[in-house]
């Protein structure tokens, strides 16, 4: 058996647990097929003499081909599903009698489940297992990209967060707020998620303002103690500093700037964007927890912010 075939019958071990993934992430059997097979591409095109986690590694590669795609049916505003149940849903009609009974069933076994403690157990796997249906999907759909993303993985796959935050580009705070919200809404209780949404803007807005003035002590009390501001390469190049670590220090860097920030919808929640002739130069990502910030991310790879899209607010 030559190199190839032995390459391609590992790839065909992990084939059905990938398509599963893609496929809660997608919500389309077709797009789901479409980026496992992107999957074996870049595979057989890399090989896998250097992997030494072929499963983690295909898991990472799937979950950010899905998360392209999810951010570029959102800028296209488009309504991709995989379902029909989910083009009934979506265009305000009902989903039949025999989906309606499962419909809430569904959803509350889910909602259970997801608000154990331990994913692990049985029962939490098993109802989840069931619960992969068109019902799911329709809720999975109301998610923001990064949302979805961290809850199919942490949530359904129990990918542990720090491997979800890399695949993010996110820190395991950020990610683990991003799952939390989606959790909130899989639950049904989208009023907390829009109350949280909408907590977090103030509090954006409120430290935009504090910026734009120069206002320090504004500033420092609307941050963590153990604040982080991290940028990405493009934006370290532009003349950020790659990591600023602590309140003071945070409130420093930002203290009378930002004159040209404006609020944005940065993957689903509350943010900034800096742009040049219109065209968007840095986003930036705010972590608030309990009403400071944690985390601000400075994004500025153009690949980056071609697939956040960061509309105006």
């Amino acid at each position: 058996m030559s190199d190839d075939d032995v390459l391609a019958e590992t790839f065909e071990q992990h084939r059905a647990r990938l398509r599963a993934v893609a496929h809660r992430m997608l919500g389309s059997e077709h797009e789901a097929e479409d980026a496992v097979q992107e999957a074996w591409l870049r595979l057989s095109r890399s090989g896998a003499d250097d992997v030494a986690n072929l499963a983690g590694w295909l898991t990472t590669v799937v979950s950010r081909i899905c998360l392209d795609m999810l951010r570029s049916r959102k800028a296209r505003r488009e309504d991709v599903v995989g379902t029909d149940a989910q083009v009934d849903a979506r265009r305000g009609g009902r989903l039949d009698g025999r989906l309606d009974g499962r419909l809430d069933g569904r959803l509350d076994g889910l909602a259970d489940a997801v608000g154990r403690e331990d994913p692990g157990h049985p029962e939490h796997e098993a109802v989840l297992a069931d619960s992969v249906s068109a019902a799911l999907l329709v809720v999975l759909e109301t998610l923001a990209p990064a949302e979805r993303l961290a809850f199919v993985l942490h949530d359904l796959f129990a990918v542990p967060f720090e491997e979800v935050a890399r695949i993010l580009g996110r820190t395991p705070t950020a990610t683990r707020q991003l799952a939390s919200r989606a959790r909130r809404r899989v639950q049904g209780r989208e009023v907390e998620v829009e109350t949280e949404r909408a907590a977090q803007r103030e509090v954006v807005e409120a430290f935009l303002a504090a910026s734009r003035g120069g206002d320090l002590d504004r500033l420092l009390r609307l941050l963590a103690p153990d604040a982080v501001a991290r940028a990405d390469r493009a934006a370290v190049e532009t003349g950020a500093e790659a990591e600023v670590v602590g309140a003071a220090a945070v409130a420093g860097t930002f203290a009378g700037r930002a004159r040209a920030a404006r609020p944005a919808v940065v993957d689903g929640v509350a943010g900034l964007v800096w742009s040049v002739g219109g065209r968007p130069r840095v986003a930036f990502g705010f972590t608030v927890v309990d009403g400071v910030v944690v985390e601000i991310e400075l994004m500025a790879e153009p690949a980056t912010l071609q697939r956040l899209g960061a509309p105006a607010s």
